[in-house]
């Protein structure tokens, strides 16, 4: 059994490579925004002026502001100390778009009061390869790590375990609403690798 304090799934980047290792990716995840389903946003460059949330803490939070730079868009960034808070931002009116990884947008999506009510919408701002972070200065242990994950993927279980906890109806409402393995997923299922996400922005 892996330890929590050893290994945990995590953005595989260049900072966080400084001072931790990561296993083979496990998937790959796209970031993009939830808004209201009657918004009328479907960019990043819309919500100008106005707030947009994101999570304290995560990669996103740097995401948007780069995109707020390039964009020449000035809107107002609110932080939310988990998902959740973040998410209840936007249901309540507090900011107009939310962005996100966009499972963990879809999952807070489904388990809202009315799903119907909310989108993802938008343009992939960005493609993180997500792996099992690592203390460093435990090989062995990262070894089999690796062996373990790449062998799951080859046997398929990865993509079983993904279907299985990503793609069912959430209760208690037991909406649908999750999003399927993407192509950039399958590919490292297919050919496994520990590439941080500055080689996906490269391509």
């Amino acid at each position: 059994m892996l330890r929590a304090d050893r290994a945990l799934p995590d953005t595989h980047n260049a900072a966080r490579q400084k001072d931790t290792s990561f296993a083979v990716t496990t998937y790959v995840e796209e970031v993009r925004i939830a808004v209201k389903a009657g918004s009328g946003i479907t960019s990043i460059a819309q919500p100008g002026g106005k707030k947009v949330a994101t999570t304290t803490g995560t990669t996103s939070v740097q995401l948007l502001r780069k995109h707020e730079r390039g964009a020449g868009v000035n809107f107002e960034e609110v932080f939310g100390k988990d998902h959740a808070d973040s998410f209840l931002l936007l249901e309540s009116g507090r900011a107009v778009a939310f962005v996100m990884d966009g499972q963990i947008l879809a999952g807070n999506i489904a388990k809202a009061k009315c799903p119907a009510d909310f989108k993802i919408v938008g343009e992939v701002l960005s493609v993180e390869p997500i792996a099992i972070m690592i203390r460093k200065g435990v090989p062995a242990f990262a070894k089999a790590v690796d062996r373990s994950v790449t062998a799951m993927m080859k046997s398929g279980e990865v993509a079983r375990l993904y279907d299985k906890w990503f793609m069912p109806p959430i209760p208690p409402a037991n909406t649908r609403g999750r999003l399927p393995a993407s192509d950039a997923t399958k590919a490292a299922w297919a050919s496994p690798d520990d590439k941080p996400v500055e080689d996906y922005a490269e391509k």
